[in-house]
């Protein structure tokens, strides 16, 4: 069993982002775990599984349905992208390998140019170039400056393009803020990062969030064996103290397996969003039954 968790730019018309998860849902074979939106983001996000192939299919039809229905030159939102279906990770699950993924990542890219003409930016373990293995470069304004790995042109007019990848289990939680001050996040976000001398494995932006009218700390936590979840909780807390300010809410985004869970409940348990169908193998098992 793999896992599949792509990206799309559309987190405020919910009739799109259902027919999106309707087009997922559809390749046979394939389990759809679960979906959510958010409007700031203007970004959705789909988790499903299954055996290879289906994975593959589901995800080249949740591709070409977000083409259709996505203009991403008139897209507006907080969070970074290049594409209508922006981000499309493969992620080994039970007995499945990150070979798999790759060669999954790699047949899936292929497709979705061959019938969508949408090109493709291979990253993480399926990338085909050093230069494009974290997912940041590949998604800088003008890409790389170097033609995509699958089609002949860097973006489509409307769809713009596809980073496909496959990758190692990817935790995303958002820390909200009791202050509308995004130089705030931001701030705590560079401390945190391991590209800024921060903890290893952790990714952060900082973002303004209107609807809630206060700023987000955005994190992904790229090794979740090797991440300490409470002291970086403690290191966000305590970064807001100093500024002026203190944590108001967090959110999990999609799913934890039940090892992350097991290393620091009460950090999970602090999520708004959180209960127990939000670990992994318990979603599996109530959809399986």
């Amino acid at each position: 069993m793999i896992e599949c968790v792509p990206n799309f730019s559309e987190g405020r018309d919910e009739g799109v982002v259902r027919s999106i998860v309707e087009s997922i849902g559809g390749a046979p074979g394939v389990l759809v775990l679960g979906w959510e939106m958010d409007r700031d983001h203007n970004r959705s996000v789909v988790t499903f599984a299954g055996t290879p192939d289906a994975v593959i299919e589901a995800a080249i039809r949740g591709v070409g349905r977000a083409a259709e229905l996505i203009d991403i030159s008139r897209h507006e939102g907080v969070h970074p992208r290049v594409g209508a279906a922006d981000v499309i990770p493969f992620v080994p699950l039970d007995r499945g390998t990150m070979e798999q993924c790759v060669d999954a990542a790699h047949r899936a890219g292929q497709e979705i140019w061959n019938r969508f003409r949408v090109p493709v930016y291979f990253y993480e373990s399926a990338a085909m170039t050093v230069g494009r293995r974290r997912l940041e470069r590949v998604r800088r304004p003008g890409f790389d400056g170097l033609p995509p790995d699958v089609g002949d042109v860097a973006a489509h007019p409307t769809a713009g393009a596809a980073v496909v990848g496959a990758r190692g289990f990817l935790i995303a939680f958002n820390i909200n803020l009791a202050t509308h001050d995004v130089g705030i996040a931001q701030a705590i976000a560079k401390k945190i990062r391991e590209s800024s001398g921060g903890f290893r494995f952790v990714k952060a932006i900082g973002l303004p969030l209107a609807s809630r009218d206060c700023a987000q700390v955005s994190i992904n936590f790229t090794n979740f064996a090797k991440t300490p979840f409470d002291e970086i909780w403690d290191a966000v807390a305590q970064g807001a103290a100093r500024l002026g300010t203190s944590v108001a809410s967090s959110q999990l985004v999609g799913f934890v397996p039940l090892r992350a869970y097991a290393q620091s409940p009460g950090f999970f348990q602090r999520a708004e969003n959180f209960d127990e169908s939000r670990i992994l193998e318990n979603r599996i098992a109530q959809l399986i039954k």
